[in-house]
């Protein structure tokens, strides 16, 4: 089972941490069922980039981004070589290391 280490984030999680998930899972997933309530508007459906995230190590274990999410990824702030939608990248077999930008594109933060 894959560890994600999330670097710390003033909001999300301010000392960084450590989390297990098995492969097959969204790294969105991984973190809202681990406590870490990452913006996800569109529900997990590729509509949005409110779950973007920064794949410091480990993405080549992660599937390819497909072109849609390519194309949203193109809106997100900050966009990076290592953005990935976090509701799109699924983990595989090898350990992550992520980074939840300061912002998202959203102006006000959904109920989810």
């Amino acid at each position: 089972m894959p560890t994600i280490k999330i670097l710390p984030h003033a909001e999300y999680c301010a000392q960084g941490t450590e989390l297990n998930a098995p492969a097959g899972t969204s790294i969105c997933e991984a973190l809202l069922e681990n406590g870490i309530a990452i913006e996800h508007a569109c529900d997990m459906v590729c509509a949005c980039t409110t779950c973007h995230v920064w794949v410091r190590e480990g993405g080549a274990s992660l599937n390819p981004a497909e072109d849609n999410e390519e194309d949203m990824l193109d809106r997100a702030w900050g966009l990076a070589p290592q953005s990935r939608l976090s509701c799109q990248a699924i983990l595989g077999q090898a350990n992550i290391t992520i980074e939840i930008p300061k912002y998202s594109v959203n102006h006000a933060k959904e109920n989810h």
